[in-house]
């Protein structure tokens, strides 16, 4: 094979970095080697290139004597460089087995915390930090790679990003030989005479991703030859694509959600008139809610006010209030629409700390700290929020309305403390002005037979 041939790639590697503007020249690298033969292409190139990088090498004690072989491969492979090489082992199945993850789970979750922890010089022997440069964490995925996951991806079912394969740059971790084929990589080996070591389990097929490069796509070549290539037409499309899609989002987001304090609010209607899936999916992802929970979204908007569906981590909960989905944190302290559960009997907020009690024994004593109210006129989730323009309340010995705004100004509240003025509402009636008056319809009488008592303090 003629070196000019050989030698373009380096060249083609060093714009890959400039154009993606991955890495400045000074930067220090940090290069992911398993001691497979695209790991050690890029540390060849990065070589000819002049970068100054350091090796990591992850042994995950999967395969014997020849995960012993990889390590002592990739140290020699420092010494051939003159770089520092750090190896990590790590007891994979045992941290599967804890965790409940399958194999290549576990090794992908030990691998990139560790590496996390190197560039962040969070591991001991790290001789990454303290630097004066920036520390850029290099993997050796390629081509094929990028194709094979947006086969994975499309077929185990994902949204639009997921079709714009690997990203050539995220947060820390580069990828600069992303352009590169595989053919290509070993072509440049083979010219370079580059030892490396082959990993036996690639031959396998039971691994989801080797399945999908050994036999699948060998298969989909035979009716389309260039289908490599039009994967990667593809995934250039989608990334597009996707750029129109996020600015659309970004302005339709924009429209519909209101910031308030740490909560986001989203007009109902508005919202369902876009008759749109993705558009809500996207508006409540960030939030930690699921796809799956776009269905309960739409339900949800059809429900009375006080309903809310949780996020799967608990976080989060999007409460139907009136017209709006109030999406609110569930730590009350950061909230300013807080669910009150007919169970709950404390609930820590900006105020302090609300207690409710229940009981059978008649009690009317009213403070404008401690209330007592009539139980059958009550119904459950309460919501306690901040008060707004157009509230009102019958003030207790009062049988006409009154806005909250005019009650505040005839109490002769300053400005500061009208702005913290909180309101519990029952079934969109509000029961209590927190901290200053009951609502007369709620008042204890001589016909009550169960209190709810609530009190607040600091």
């Amino acid at each position: 094979m003629p070196i000019v041939n050989v030698m373009k790639l380096s060249d083609k590697f060093i714009s890959a970095i400039n154009s993606n503007h991955l890495f400045s020249p000074k930067d220090k690298l940090l290069l992911a080697v398993s001691g497979g033969v695209d790991s050690v292409v890029l540390c060849e190139l990065s070589k000819q290139a002049g970068y100054d990088f350091i090796i990591a090498h992850c042994n995950f004690q999967l395969r014997g004597a020849e995960s012993e072989r990889d390590e002592q491969f990739v140290r020699q492979l420092g010494k051939k460089y003159g770089v520092e090489t750090l190896v990590k082992q790590f007891d994979t199945e045992q941290y599967a087995t804890e965790k409940k993850l399958s194999t290549q789970e576990a090794a992908r979750e030990l691998r990139y915390t560790w590496f996390k922890e190197l560039v962040n010089g969070e591991s001991s022997g790290a001789p990454l930090h303290p630097s004066p440069f920036t520390i850029h964490l290099l993997t050796a995925h390629h081509a094929d790679d990028n194709t094979e996951t947006l086969l994975m991806n499309f077929f185990r079912g994902t949204g639009l990003h997921g079709l714009t394969g690997i990203p050539v740059s995220n947060s820390y971790i580069k990828r600069p030989l992303l352009s590169f084929s595989k053919e290509e990589l070993i072509r440049f080996a083979s010219g370079h005479k580059l030892d490396y070591v082959e990993d036996s389990s690639n031959q396998s097929s039971k691994y989801t991703r080797n399945f999908f490069r050994n036999e699948l796509i060998p298969a989909i070549s035979k009716v389309y030859p260039q289908v490599k290539e039009n994967l990667l037409d593809n995934i250039n499309r989608f990334k597009e694509i996707e750029k129109l899609y996020r600015f659309s989002i970004g302005e339709l987001t924009k429209k519909l959600c209101k910031q308030k304090g740490n909560e986001i609010h989203i007009p109902v209607n508005l919202l369902l008139k876009y008759n749109n899936r993705a558009l809500i999916y996207e508006l409540i992802s960030p939030y930690g809610f699921s796809e799956k929970q776009v269905d309960e979204v739409i339900k949800l908007a059809g429900s009375e006010s006080g309903r809310y569906l949780l996020s799967p981590q608990n976080n989060f909960r999007i409460i139907k209030h009136r017209h709006w989905f109030i999406i609110s944190p569930v730590q009350p302290q950061e909230a300013e629409n807080i669910i009150i559960e007919e169970a709950d009997k404390e609930i820590i907020f900006s105020l302090g700390i609300l207690k409710l009690e229940k009981t059978s024994k008649i009690k009317t004593d009213t403070t404008s700290h401690s209330v007592s109210l009539d139980v059958k006129n009550i119904h459950f989730p309460l919501l306690l929020r901040k008060w707004k323009t157009g509230d009102y309340f019958y003030p207790l010995g009062m049988t006409k309305k009154k806005k909250i705004s005019r009650f505040l100004i005839d109490n002769k509240l300053s400005k500061s403390a009208k702005e913290n003025i909180w309101v519990i509402e029952s079934a969109q009636r509000i029961i209590w002005v927190v901290g200053q008056r009951i609502d007369e319809r709620f008042k204890v009488t001589e016909k009550t037979t169960a209190v709810l008592q609530i009190s607040v303090s600091q």
